[in-house]
């Protein structure tokens, strides 16, 4: 499977990224795409940001050693997930050593190591921050394609403050929705029509068939109807303890859609509406006619926007000194591969 575009086949071999704001549906759609017979996106791995941001640490991947030593953290650091890949460690810690001294080599290899056990020549991958990373994607897999998934930002905070693993408040949600957006937007602008889509949950649920036809006509590939069927995959894939993704077993429905009028307070719907300001409009959502937030409310969120504006701007520094100083290229160099047959 290349990390090049393999030519004047129409059926494009891209990697695929699913992003958006965590809570608007990427991990259903992440299996729509799973369902359709040329492309593999498993569930939900830890190890490409780590892996990128670490990447100085393991030194010149020229050298076997280092090659070896990455091999074998994502292959068995339990908290790089690759467990769930089903993959064999060994096998796969084998071909990253043998394959190019480029970190995008060796995450290329994970993945299409993953594609080929489904017999698939495409392989994908579903983060929802990854919209903060596309810069680092695109570095390491320059013929990226980006499916940016967008929800009404009120159902995604309010879902996101019902979760487990969140431990942040209803201003950094509201924040996370809103610079999800702004993102998609700068991206949508940057990387062209060929590398950039986006879409609508609530289109997505109410007509599936159609959203992902669409969908199909941008990644270059045939529309399938399995795809509007994922849950005999998700019942696979899915671990029965993540609960929050328990739906994604069932029918596709659209119970949930504007389900926020009940699920926030009133304070927590004006503050994000005020928040998100003509950006829900301009997606089609209505607002709620509730009145504006008090001053206090919004001089609040202020700090809180402003204070992760700061964080970001740090880490972009701190990324900036890191590309002066990474010891190899990041671009995959993998070579084009012929199509595989399914592993028992």
């Amino acid at each position: 499977m290349p990390c090049m575009s393999s030519g004047p086949d129409p059926r494009h071999d891209r990697p695929i990224f699913i992003l958006g704001c965590p809570r608007s549906g990427t991990t259903l759609l992440q299996l729509m795409l799973h369902s359709h017979p040329r492309v593999a996106i498993p569930v939900e791995t830890k190890f490409l940001l780590p892996a990128y941001t670490a990447r100085c640490e393991f030194g010149d991947l020229g050298v076997r050693e280092n090659r070896r030593a990455l091999a074998e953290w994502i292959t068995a650091d339990r908290s790089t997930k690759f467990h769930t890949l089903g993959l064999d460690a060994a096998e796969v810690a084998d071909e990253i050593v043998a394959g190019p001294p480029t970190l995008g080599s060796a995450i290329g290899v994970v993945f299409r190591a993953y594609a080929r056990r489904f017999g698939k020549p495409r392989w994908g991958d579903k983060r929802p921050s990854y919209y903060r990373h596309v810069g680092a994607l695109l570095r390491m897999f320059p013929d990226a394609q980006f499916v940016h998934l967008v929800r009404d930002g009120r159902d995604c905070v309010a879902s996101l403050l019902e979760m487990p693993w969140y431990d942040q408040d209803v201003h950094h949600a509201i924040c996370i929705w809103r610079e999800a957006v702004d993102r998609g937007r700068r991206l949508a602008e940057r990387l062209g029509s060929d590398t950039y889509y986006e879409l609508q949950y609530e289109r997505l649920v109410a007509d599936p068939a159609d959203e992902l036809t669409r969908l199909c006509g941008f990644l270059g590939e045939e529309f399938d109807p399995a795809m509007t069927n994922p849950g005999g995959v998700a019942k696979k894939a899915v671990s029965p303890r993540k609960k929050w993704h328990g739906r994604t077993k069932d029918a596709i429905t659209t119970a949930r859609v504007g389900s926020w009028a009940q699920r926030l307070d009133s304070w927590q719907i004006s503050l994000a509406e005020a928040a998100f300001g003509e950006r829900l409009a301009e997606y089609g959502y209505e607002p709620s006619g509730l009145p504006k937030p008090s001053a206090s409310q919004l001089t609040r969120f202020a700090k809180v926007s402003t204070h992760r504006r700061m964080a970001q701007s740090k880490d972009a520094l701190r990324e900036r000194w890191k590309q002066r100083h990474e010891p190899n290229p990041v671009e995959c160099l993998l070579a084009p591969e012929t199509t595989p047959a399914p592993t028992p």
